[in-house]
C-alpha cells in the first residue's frame, strides 16, 4: 500500500495540485472556522470566569438580596453568628464616569479592606507610589482596574507626582475622586473604595449589595442557612449562594448560544466533505482504467477501497492540520480586535487571551478528518466496485444502483420523532440530529424523486433529440445523477433554511419593534446603553427621573402626551441571571402596549396582573393562569402591605431584548407596591405638526434647569427618535447575520463545484459515447447542449429538492432549535421571491457548470476515442 501512495497516489496528486488543494481548502477552512469559533468562546468564558472569581473571591457562601440592596444590620448578625469565622461586607453598584466628553458604564465596589484580603485578594487596593499606606480607607481616593484605566483613556501605570482624579456618578449627583492605587482584578471596568466612603458619596447609608462569608471548619452549609432563615427576625428577600454561582449561570445560558454558533461554523466542514467526494469522484473517474489494470494485476477490490480512503485521509489530515493553525491565527486575531463577545452580548466588555486547547483541537481535528473519509467513501466504492473488463475497454462504469426509498421515509420518519422530543440541558440535540436524519432522508430519495418526476416529463421530450438525451440520461441513470447533485441539494436545502430562518428572525423583530416603540421620542435617565446577555443589571436602575420632571414635560408645547417605564433586576434564582422587572402604564391594554403571543387574560378580584415574557414560562414555569409565588416572595421585603401580592400570569408575550426573562405590572400596581414614583424611560407622543428638533431642545433646556445638568455633561439625559432606535437595531441584527450569508454562498459553491467534478468525472469516462455521437452526425455544439441539458435536468431536480428539504429545516430551526436554545419564538416567514430566484440561479450555475465540464471531452479527438474498440 506505501509504494502504491509514493508511486500511484502521489502522480495523481503531482499532476492535478489545483483541485487537490481545492480539497484541502474546503477542509481547512471548516475545521478553522469551528476551531477559531471554540478557541474564542472557550477564551472568553475562561477570562470572565477568572474576572468573577477575582471580584467575588473565594468565599463559602454569599449573601445576596434577591432585588437591590438590604440592611446593613444583616452584616452584623452575620459576624457575630458563632459559625461565621469571617464576614466581608460589600456595596455593589452601576455607575457612570466621566472619560473626556463621554460616559463610560463604571462598576463602583465598596469595600472593607480589613476584611477583605483573605476571601478577594483580587480587590484588595494596591496604593501607589510613595502614598499614604491609610490611602484605602480615606473618604474620596478610588483605586482602578486596568481594564477601567483603559475606558477612562488613563495611562496604563500611573505617573509619579501626577494627581489622577476621576468623576463618578450614581444617580443624579456627580462626586470627584482621587485615583490613589489600583486593583488586580480582571474583566470589565472597576472602580473600588473604601465602603464607608462608597455609602456617604452616594446616599446608599446602611445599604449592603452582598455579604460574603468565611464559615468555621465542619460548617454544615445546608443546616448553616436553614437555621437562619428559620430565625426570628431575618429578612425576606435574602438568597444563599455559592461563589461559583455567577460563572456557571453565563456559562449554562450562553452554551445553547456557543454550540448554535459552533453548529454553523460546521456547515463549512459539512459542505467540505461534499467537495472532498466531488475532487476524489473525478480523480476515481480519470483513473478508473488504470485502477481496472491494478486490479488485473493482483489489486483486489478491498484493496482499491483502502487506496482511495487512505488518499482521503492524507487530504484530511493535511487540510485538518492547516485548518487548526489557520483557526488559532483567526482567534487570535478575534480576541485582539473583536474581544471576547461574538455578538451574543453575554461576555461583553472581556478582553481574553488565548486559551489554546489541546483536547478542542484534537476534536475538530478529529472531524476534519472524518468528513474528508466521509467523502472519500463513495469513490472508494466506485473503485472498489469497477468492472474491470467493461473498463479496460473504456465503457464506463456500471449503472449505480438507486436506494430504496423506504430508508428515505424511515429517516424522515426519524427525523420528525426527533423533532418533537425536548432538549438536553437547554442544547436542542435531538432537533439537530433531526436535521441531520431530514437532509440524509432527503437525499436518499433523490434517485425516487427523479424517477417520480421525470417519468413524467419525458414524454413530453420525446419528439426532440437532445432534451430527449438529457431526460432520458438522467431518468436511467438516476443513482449517478443523485450522487452528482447531493452536494447541491445539501447545499442548497441548508441556503434556504438559512435564508427562511433569518427572514422569520428579522420580521418578528421588525413587527415586535412597532409594538414595543410605539412613541416618536424616548428618554433615557442615562447613556449607559443596553446590558447585555450577561445577566448582570444595568444602570439604567441606579438614575431616573422623578415625578415632577415627568409632568414638566407633559406640559412642553409640541407634547401631546408622555408614557413611562421603569426598571428593577430581580435575583428570582440563585442559578439563574436576574431578570427585569418592568412598570409600565397598561391603560390602554395589555394587547395595545404588549406583543403578547396569545389572548390576555382577566385578572381575577384581590390579584395583580403581570405580563411574562416567554423565557420566564420555561426557566420558571410561569404559564399563564397561574399564580407566580416568586415574584410575591422578591417584593414582600420592598411592599407596604401587610402581607404578601397575590400575582397572577395574565398573559405572555414576546421579548426579543432579555433573554432572561422579564416582567411587567401597571405602573400604578408597583407604585402601591413599592412606594417608588422614579422612572428611568419617558416616552413623548409629539402633536400633529411638531417640530422633532425643537421638541428635543425644549427637553435638554428642562433637564438643565430641572435636574441642574451641567454644559460638560448634557448627555445624561439620552434622547432618541424611534425611527433611529429602529435602524439601529436591525443595522445590528443584520450584522449579527452577515456570517450566514457568507456560510450560504460558501455552502452553494462547493456544491457547484461538486457538480463540475461529478460531471468532469462522467463525460470523461463516456468520451467514447460522445465520439459515437459525433460519428452519428451530432456536433460538437450539439454534444455540448446534451451536457448542458443533462446539467439542467439533474440540478433543477436538485433545486426541487434543495428547496423543499430547506423549507422543511427552516420549520425545525425555527420551531424547534429557536425555542430550545433561546426560549423565545418567532413567526415563519417565507421569502419566496429570494428563494425562487437562488434556486434559478443555480440551476442556471449548475447548467453553465456542466456545459463547461463537457467541452473538453467533446473536442475533435473525441471521435477517435471510437477506435480504441476497433
Amino acid at each position: 500500500m506505501r509504494a502504491l501512495l509514493t508511486t500511484f497516489s502521489w502522480q495523481e496528486l503531482r499532476h492535478h495540485p489545483w483541485r487537490n488543494a481545492a480539497a484541502v481548502l474546503a477542509v481547512m477552512l471548516g475545521v478553522a472556522l469551528a476551531f477559531s469559533v471554540q478557541l474564542i468562546n472557550a477564551s472568553a468564558l475562561d477570562e470572565f470566569s477568572s474576572a468573577v472569581r477575582s471580584v467575588n473571591g473565594q468565599p463559602d457562601l454569599e449573601v445576596r438580596a434577591v432585588q437591590g440592596s438590604f440592611d446593613e444590620a444583616v452584616f452584623a448578625r452575620l459576624a457575630q453568628h458563632p459559625q461565621v469565622t469571617l464576614a466581608s461586607p460589600v456595596l455593589e453598584f452601576q455607575g457612570l464616569a466621566l472619560a473626556g466628553e463621554r460616559q463610560v458604564p463604571m462598576r463602583v465596589i465598596g469595600i472593607d479592606a480589613l476584611a477583605l484580603p483573605t476571601i478577594a485578594p483580587a480587590l484588595m487596593p494596591q496604593p501607589r507610589k510613595n502614598a499614604n499606606r491609610f490611602a484605602m480607607l480615606a473618604p474620596g481616593h478610588v483605586f482602578l482596574n486596568a481594564a477601567a484605566r483603559n475606558v477612562l483613556g488613563l495611562s496604563a501605570d500611573a505617573v509619579e507626582g501626577r494627581a489622577e482624579t476621576i468623576r463618578l456618578r450614581s444617580a443624579s449627583a456627580w462626586q470627584q475622586l482621587e485615583v490613589a492605587g489600583h486593583v488586580a482584578a480582571s474583566g470589565t471596568a472597576l472602580a473600588v473604595m473604601d465602603i464607608a466612603a462608597a455609602q456617604d458619596l452616594f446616599d446608599k447609608l446602611g445599604q449592603l449589595s452582598r455579604v460574603d462569608l468565611r464559615l468555621a471548619p465542619g460548617t454544615d452549609q445546608a443546616a448553616f442557612i436553614a437555621s437562619l432563615q428559620r430565625s426570628p427576625g431575618w429578612p425576606a428577600g435574602l438568597q444563599f449562594a455559592e461563589p461559583g454561582d455567577a460563572a456557571e449561570r453565563v456559562s449554562n445560558l450562553s452554551r445553547a448560544y456557543r454550540v448554535n454558533l459552533t453548529v454553523l461554523a460546521l456547515v463549512a466542514l459539512f459542505t467540505g466533505a461534499f467537495l472532498v467526494f466531488s475532487v476524489l469522484a473525478l480523480s476515481v473517474a480519470k483513473r478508473a482504467q488504470q485502477f481496472a489494470l491494478l486490479g488485473v494485476l493482483g489489486l483486489t477490490p478491498r484493496e482499491r477501497l483502502r487506496l482511495v480512503l487512505v488518499e482521503s485521509l492524507v487530504l484530511g489530515l493535511i487540510g485538518s492540520g492547516a485548518g487548526l493553525a489557520l483557526g488559532t491565527a483567526l482567534a487570535a486575531f478575534a480576541l485582539r480586535v473583536l474581544g471576547g463577545d461574538l455578538g451574543g452580548g453575554y461576555f461583553e466588555g472581556v478582553a481574553p487571551a488565548l486559551h489554546w486547547s489541546t483536547g478542542s483541537a484534537l476534536l475538530y481535528g478529529g472531524l476534519g478528518v472524518l468528513a474528508a473519509l466521509v467523502g472519500g467513501w463513495w469513490p472508494a466504492r466506485a473503485a472498489q466496485a469497477l468492472p474491470e473488463a467493461q473498463t479496460l475497454k473504456g465503457l464506463g462504469a456500471a449503472p449505480v444502483p438507486s436506494q430504496s426509498h423506504w430508508l428515505a421515509l424511515g429517516l424522515i420518519a426519524a427525523s420528525a420523532a426527533l423533532a418533537n422530543m425536548p432538549a438536553v440541558g437547554d442544547i436542542p440535540v435531538a432537533a439537530y440530529l433531526s436535521v441531520g436524519c431530514l437532509l440524509v432522508g432527503g437525499i436518499a430519495a433523490l434517485p425516487w424523486l427523479i424517477a417520480l418526476l421525470y417519468d413524467r416529463v419525458a414524454p413530453v421530450f420525446a419528439q426532440r433529440v437532445l432534451p430527449m438525451l438529457a431526460i432520458e440520461r438522467a431518468r436511467r441513470m438516476r443513482g449517478t445523477a443523485a450522487v452528482a447533485v447531493s452536494g447541491v441539494v445539501a447545499s442548497l436545502s441548508l441556503a434556504v433554511a438559512l435564508t427562511v430562518m433569518v427572514a422569520s428572525f428579522r420580521d418578528s423583530v421588525t413587527r415586535w419593534l412597532d409594538v414595543v416603540l410605539p412613541a416618536d421620542l424616548y428618554l433615557r435617565a442615562t447613556s449607559s446603553g443596553r446590558s447585555g446577555n450577561s445577566g448582570t443589571q444595568s444602570s439604567s436602575d441606579t438614575a431616573t427621573f422623578p415625578p415632577a420632571f415627568v409632568q414638566a414635560l407633559a406640559q412642553l408645547p409640541g407634547v401631546e402626551r408622555t408614557g413611562t417605564l421603569r426598571t428593577r433586576s430581580l435575583q428570582l434564582d440563585p442559578a439563574q441571571p436576574a431578570v427585569t422587572l418592568i412598570s409600565r402604564s397598561l391603560d390602554g391594554g395589555a394587547a395595545q402596549a404588549l406583543p403578547l403571543v396569545g389572548p390576555a387574560l382577566p385578572v381575577p378580584a384581590g390579584q395583580i396582573g403581570i405580563y411574562v415574557s416567554e423565557p420566564m414560562v420555561e426557566l420558571y414555569g410561569a404559564k399563564p393562569g397561574a399564580l407566580f409565588a416568586p415574584l410575591s416572595s422578591a417584593l414582600d421585603s420592598s411592599t407596604t402591605g401587610a402581607t404578601p401580592a397575590s400575582f397572577f400570569v395574565a398573559g405572555v408575550w414576546r421579548d426579543y431584548a432579555r433573554q432572561f426573562g422579564a416582567i411587567t405590572m401597571d405602573a400604578r400596581d408597583f407604585e402601591r407596591l413599592t412606594g417608588e414614583r422614579n422612572v428611568s424611560d419617558v416616552s413623548l407622543w409629539l402633536a400633529p405638526g411638531a417640530s422633532e428638533g425643537a421638541v428635543r431642545a425644549a427637553v435638554r433646556e428642562l433637564a438643565a434647569r430641572r435636574v441642574g445638568v451641567s454644559s460638560e455633561s448634557e448627555s445624561n439625559i439620552e434622547i432618541s427618535a424611534v425611527g433611529q432606535i429602529r435602524a439601529t437595531s436591525l443595522r445590528i441584527f443584520d450584522r449579527s447575520f452577515a456570517v450566514t450569508y457568507w456560510l450560504q454562498a460558501v455552502a452553494i459553491a462547493i456544491g457547484l463545484f461538486g457538480i463540475a467534478a461529478s460531471f468532469s468525472a462522467q463525460v470523461l469516462a463516456r468520451r467514447k459515447e460522445f465520439g459515437l455521437l459525433a460519428h452519428l452526425g451530432f456536433t460538437r455544439r450539439q454534444v455540448l447542449a446534451v451536457v448542458a441539458g443533462e446539467g439542467a435536468a439533474w440540478t433543477a431536480i436538485g433545486a426541487v429538492a434543495g428547496l423543499l428539504l430547506g423549507l422543511a429545516v427552516s420549520v425545525v430551526l425555527v420551531k424547534v432549535v429557536n425555542p430550545q436554545s433561546f426560549h423565545w419564538t418567532m413567526d415563519l416567514l417565507v421569502p419566496w421571491e429570494r428563494l425562487l430566484v437562488l434556486c434559478a440561479a443555480v440551476v442556471a450555475a449548475g447548467t453553465v457548470t456542466a456545459w463547461m465540464a463537457g467541452r473538453a471531452a467533446a473536442g475533435k479527438d473525441v471521435v477517435l476515442a471510437v477506435k480504441e474498440d476497433w
